[in-house]
């Protein structure tokens, strides 16, 4: 038992580390290398079959806009941006209301996004939220929630496959119940910590290169006249329009600190 706890220590010890820019502790068991790794698979993967924007003015304005903000991540966070490989690739696709970012910097705009977006500075809002994914390393975090959560349902679920007194279908129904209940309860909720820290970390980024933060504000206000059907946000993986607005509006000070200084180079 000792050795188990001693053990359990050790890995949460080395596991634990510091986001950059909020400060917020952090479990990873995922190594950058691996990271990378993953993020190039996933980003050839991700970009097989996409019609990919090569040239024109929406082509130069989010290469100009990564370019800026890659360079903003690597000046305020340099551990553990300068190890990116920062691309930044225009898709062609209208439909879509989207941009990513995997871990190691590469990332993707859709065309469908810049309908929305509608400025420069509205676009650098979104192209640091993404960044600020890959330098937070979430993926790499949700790997390492998921991995813990199965370990736990496993465990739990040798402990009711020993209760004779239970039936088949109790425990099923237990083992059901609580997988739910972990989804709504814990994984949930990390997504959307993720994505509120994101923003935060974003609108930092976009402020130190030299875009307005306080356009992210005004992104968020369109994106919530878009309407259509929304789950309640304790059911979403993304907080509400109107909660990240006002998490936008304490996160401002900073970022448009970092926005002055840029203004002064």
């Amino acid at each position: 038992m000792k050795r188990t706890t001693s053990l359990f220590l050790l890995i949460a010890f080395l596991g634990c580390q510091t986001v950059p820019g909020t400060g917020r502790r952090q479990f990873n068991l995922v190594p950058m290398g691996q990271q990378l790794q993953m993020g190039d698979q996933a980003y050839a993967e991700m970009l097989g079959n996409a019609q990919i924007v090569t040239s024109g003015a929406d082509y130069v304005m989010v290469q100009r806009v990564g370019q800026r903000i890659a360079r903003a991540a690597n000046k305020l966070y340099p551990d553990p941006s300068k190890q990116f490989d920062w691309e930044f690739k225009l898709v062609k696709d209208d439909a879509t209301v989207n941009a990513w970012a995997l871990p190691g910097g590469k990332s993707a705009v859709y065309t469908g996004l810049l309908k929305v977006t509608q400025d420069e500075e509205s676009l650098a809002a979104v192209m640091g939220h993404e960044a600020a994914h890959a330098i937070a390393q979430h993926g790499a975090e949700r790997i390492t929630q998921t991995m813990g959560l199965q370990l736990g349902l496993t465990a739990v679920g040798a402990y009711i496959g020993s209760r004779e007194s239970m039936s088949s279908g109790q425990r099923d129904a237990i083992l059901a119940g609580l997988g739910a209940g972990a989804s709504v309860g814990i994984m949930l909720p990390f997504s959307r910590s993720h994505e509120s820290e994101a923003d935060e970390i974003g609108v930092y980024i976009a402020g130190a290169a030299g875009y307005n933060p306080e356009a992210a504000i005004g992104l968020w206000e369109r994106m919530a006249d878009l309407g259509g059907d929304k789950p309640p946000e304790f059911l979403s993986t993304h907080p509400s329009e109107a909660t990240r607005i006002a998490d936008l509006k304490k996160a401002m000070p900073r970022a448009k600190r970092y926005y002055k200084r840029s203004q002064g180079r």
